[in-house]
């Protein structure tokens, strides 16, 4: 069993920033790739960033040069820094890991909301 806890999320003024973090506990043999997702009201879950074993990273257009995803596998944990922020990034943000061979896991969410 993996359990993934999100923290870091509030309101913040448009221009503000946000550091979220997603710490992985329980039974965790490996992680490779570590993600970042948000869903807006009304919308359908987005793709935001990704982060691979090599640190390789990616990030959806929308967030490119504004956010930027990091990991420290000591602690199993997966970071999202976001400045610039805007009202359009609010969302609930939801990380989730591909590990213990071809597992996905995914972590309960945190509210960003961004005023203008």
């Amino acid at each position: 069993q993996v359990q993934l806890v999100e923290s870091g999320g509030g309101l913040v003024q448009a221009g503000g920033s946000l550091r979220l973090s997603c710490a992985a506990s329980g039974t965790i043999f490996s992680i490779n790739h570590m993600y970042w997702y948000r869903q807006a009201p009304g919308k359908q879950r987005e793709w935001v960033a990704t982060i691979s074993s090599d640190d390789g990273s990616n990030y959806a257009i929308s967030v490119k040069g504004r956010f930027t995803i990091s990991r420290d596998n000591a602690k199993n944990t997966v970071y999202l820094q976001m400045n610039s922020l805007k009202p359009e990034d609010t969302a609930i943000y939801y990380c989730s890991i591909h590990g213990n061979g071809d597992y996905d896991y995914w972590g309960q969410g945190t509210q960003v909301t961004v005023s203008s």
